[in-house]
């Protein structure tokens, strides 16, 4: 979930001040700092005083988020889960794609990011999610049960990165995939503070040893990196 450069870019770019709030008052994470593989700091995580950042109106123009969900290839019956699902934008949009007889497993560490989630799905009918709280180390994903998991500016938070990815593993399918957006740090003219931007580089090499096989980067969106994982199969 990142957070804006500075204020004057937040202002031209029309984001809600109340992003600058967010980033002043971001969760506490007790986990690590920086990451062993790469150096790279670990972003503190978004808090409640930035959820409505989360659903703002500029956000599908800024992020293309129509696109980025058409480029999931989502199918009838499928199982997603949504890692840091926050107030459930991306949740509830793949839920109707997923339909029928597929389901959202949305997982957040914040009860009321999940409490706000649950009216915001009620609001437009959306009834195929399934909530769950995690923990900083463990999303408590059902194992072998996961098609597709998705982190949409959520990964470079993660306090625990490794260990999430072990559980995330755990609960995919043979074959299944995870999917990150990510902001380009390539790109400087993206409006984001610098530890909530990531590299392909980054990404790959933090994520490739914990049991992944890079397939793809699609750079067709506005600011972000959406990079495709396989789940690799044991040798």
């Amino acid at each position: 979930m990142g957070l804006p450069n500075n204020q004057s870019n937040l202002l031209s770019r029309s984001l809600p001040a109340l992003l600058l709030a967010a980033a002043l008052l971001p969760l506490t994470a007790t986990g690590q700092t920086y990451h062993p593989v790469t150096g790279r700091r670990i972003a503190p995580v978004m808090g409640m005083s930035g959820a409505d950042w989360l659903n703002r109106p500029e956000r599908e123009r800024e992020e293309d988020t129509a696109l980025a969900i058409k480029e999931l290839h989502l199918q009838p019956g499928m199982v997603v889960a949504d890692i840091g699902a926050g107030t459930g934008y991306y949740s509830i949009r793949i839920a109707r794609h997923v339909l029928p007889g597929g389901k959202v497993l949305a997982n957040d560490i914040q009860p009321e990011m999940l409490r706000r989630l649950r009216a915001n799905a009620e609001v437009v009918q959306v009834a195929n999610i399934e909530t769950i709280l995690g923990t900083e180390s463990d999303p408590k994903l059902p194992a072998n049960a996961v098609d597709l998991v998705i982190m949409v500016d959520v990964y470079h938070e993660l306090s625990r990165p490794q260990r999430i990815l072990g559980h995330i593993r755990a609960a995919l399918k043979p074959g299944g995939k995870l999917v990150l957006l990510e902001y380009r740090k390539e790109d400087p003219s993206v409006p984001i503070r610098p530890e909530h931007k990531m590299s392909i580089a980054e990404v790959k090499a933090e994520v490739e040893p914990e049991g992944y096989r890079f397939e793809q980067s699609i750079e067709s969106l506005p600011w972000q990196h959406m990079i495709f994982f396989r789940k690799a199969l044991p040798n």
